[in-house]
């Protein structure tokens, strides 16, 4: 299987929207969307339309990506999964680590499809 340009093509364990945050699946080569910022985050979805359980979905895991956003989020500041996949500014609590998906190229209002850097990582709040 090609990784072609920073995109992987996987197999959808459930439904994934398209331009939302996904993590590793059950199995090898399965994903799901992200459901949380402590979630394992590897890329975006950028399968149009989306996917659902058993459909291939393409996921972009380097580069710039665009990504659905739940609320604000400032240009230049790092950006995880809310509960639904969409982006969103991290507030981790003293002690918790959050996973991250990236950073926001723009500064983005709800529900805007907007571009964000790809860079995953993690850090403690």
């Amino acid at each position: 299987m090609s990784n072609v340009h920073g995109v992987r093509n996987y197999i959808a364990g459930g439904t994934i929207a398209q331009y939302r945050f996904v993590k590793p699946g059950a199995a090898d080569g399965e994903v799901l969307q992200a459901a949380a910022a402590t979630d394992n985050i590897i890329g975006v979805c950028i399968q149009p339309g989306g996917a659902v359980a058993g459909e291939r979905v393409d996921v972009q895991y380097s580069g710039i990506a665009e990504v659905e956003f739940v609320g604000v989020v400032a240009r230049g500041a790092l950006v995880t999964s809310d509960a639904t996949g969409k982006g969103i500014a991290p507030a981790p609590a003293a002690g918790s680590n959050v996973r991250v998906g990236g950073i926001a190229e723009v500064t983005t209002a709800a529900n805007d499809i907007a571009r964000m850097l790809i860079a995953l990582g993690s850090f403690q709040g």
